[in-house]
């Protein structure tokens, strides 16, 4: 049986290189989604919606491999974020912070399926019950490598949006998107691998943030 690997198949998406800034055009992706709102260090509810979209997408896995004869390597942990004020990013101020966890599925991976594993996992807990499966569009993004801790990002985030986008003629649109490539239990702070990626409009096209 084949498995799909998502960071093989799509490895332009995964990658990158510390320092420098990449224009790509992304299409569209299904993700199991929840939302959320606070500081991701300190917000039960930012845990519990991990926990579970862990949950959830281990359940998919393995049901699809069950009933369609299908498999695939679960992705990495990915998170839309943004703010009323973005500048609550670049000055740390977390409990402003606006959030949406994501895990990417195959597009076999159906609402159906995900509401059998529900059932099956959720003991009735409010974060399984808030898991979304939905496509997100991008298009046209800006992305980088980031390598250290995630409280280090502040001043590569800056220039993401400071510099590097206004200096091609973009300007930001949509939501901060962050893909964590390391497991923070596994990898030290200092080499912890992250993309950073901002999805962006020419100048004078499109809708703002």
């Amino acid at each position: 049986m084949d498995k799909l690997d998502f960071k093989a198949a799509d490895k332009a998406f995964y990658t990158g290189k510390a320092g420098r800034f990449d224009a790509l055009t992304l299409p569209e992706w299904q993700f199991l989604m929840i939302d959320g709102q606070g500081d991701p260090n300190t917000s039960p509810a930012y845990g519990a919606a991990v926990t579970a979209l862990y949950a959830l997408s281990y359940g998919l896995k393995f049901h699809a491999k069950a009933t369609l004869g299908r498999d695939h390597v679960v992705g990495p942990l990915e998170g839309l974020w943004w703010a009323t004020d973005m500048a609550d990013f670049t000055d740390g101020r977390r409990e402003g912070w606006r959030w949406t966890m994501m895990i990417r599925q195959p597009d076999w991976i159906t609402r159906t399926m995900l509401q059998t594993v529900r059932s099956l996992k959720s003991n009735g807990a409010p974060e399984f019950a808030a898991a979304r499966l939905e496509p997100l569009t991008e298009g046209l993004c800006v992305q980088t490598l980031h390598i250290g801790p995630y409280a280090d990002e502040a001043p590569t985030i800056a220039r993401l949006h400071q510099v590097e986008i206004p200096a091609r003629g973009l300007r930001p649109t949509g939501h901060h998107h962050e893909i964590y490539l390391s497991d923070p239990r596994k990898v030290a702070a200092e080499k912890l691998k992250t993309v950073l990626r901002q999805p962006v409009v020419k100048i004078g096209e499109g809708k703002g943030v």
